[in-house]
């Protein structure tokens, strides 16, 4: 079954419209050929729906949190990351739906575009809709809208039930909480934020990407000087 329930796997209509349309604000802050983030991507036919967690350097360090509903990503920006504890409450703030292919996205956003800075697949995965009203799933667009998800994640380092709840807003943005439920995915001694640092894509590092992207400028540079 997909996250979303409907399983067709098709672009729907989402919380906020239709997927190309719900797609608009990230488009907006963002110059197509400026910036190596995706622009599109469409949801397959069928099987599990995917999410992922990117470690993200921007102006501040953050992981951007996001669920495959709808025909787009629903993403959140968490500050402190998830966590594996049912004890913690991560604050998680509702960002723009972002295209499908931003699923595999890994790089550097060039200084003065949105978002600038580095990021990398922190982890990445399938998940199940876990939301539920009066014995009926709630889809994962719908849930948002409603202020209120729930998601089984089988991930490389994330494993169980998450539970995301609105709860008010700063100015424009919604103010969600993130919580691990209490099931053999929790362990309040585990802090893989810390201790897995590493991108489940590439095995590399935040810095590795700075170091890597440095290489290949050098590299540009010594053969422009050929």
């Amino acid at each position: 079954m997909g996250g979303d329930s409907g399983g067709s796997g098709k672009q729907r209509k989402s919380a906020s419209g239709g997927s190309g349309r719900s797609l608009d604000k990230y488009r907006a802050k963002r110059k197509s050929g400026h910036t190596p983030e995706p622009m599109g991507g469409t949801s397959a036919k069928g099987g599990k729906r995917r999410f992922v967690v990117q470690k993200h350097a921007a102006t501040a360090l953050h992981y951007d949190f996001r669920l495959e509903a709808g025909g787009v990503l629903k993403s959140w920006a968490v500050p402190k990351g998830p966590s594996t504890n049912p004890k913690d409450k991560r604050l998680a703030m509702l960002t723009e739906d972002h295209p499908v292919d931003y699923l595999g996205f890994e790089g550097v956003i060039p200084s003065g575009e949105y978002g600038a800075g580095k990021v990398i697949v922190w982890d990445t995965g399938t998940y199940r809709n876990l939301a539920e009203h009066e014995g009926r799933k709630v889809p994962v667009s719908k849930g948002v809208g409603e202020g209120h998800v729930k998601v089984w994640l089988d991930g490389e380092k994330l494993h169980g039930g998450y539970a995301l709840t609105r709860t008010g807003r700063d100015g424009e943005r919604e103010r969600w909480i993130m919580i691990k439920l209490a099931d053999e995915g929790a362990d309040a001694r585990r802090n893989p934020v810390s201790t897995e640092p590493t991108s489940v894509r590439s095995g590399r590092t935040l810095d590795d990407l700075s170091q890597d992207d440095e290489k290949q400028d050098d590299e540009k540079t010594s053969k422009g000087g050929k």
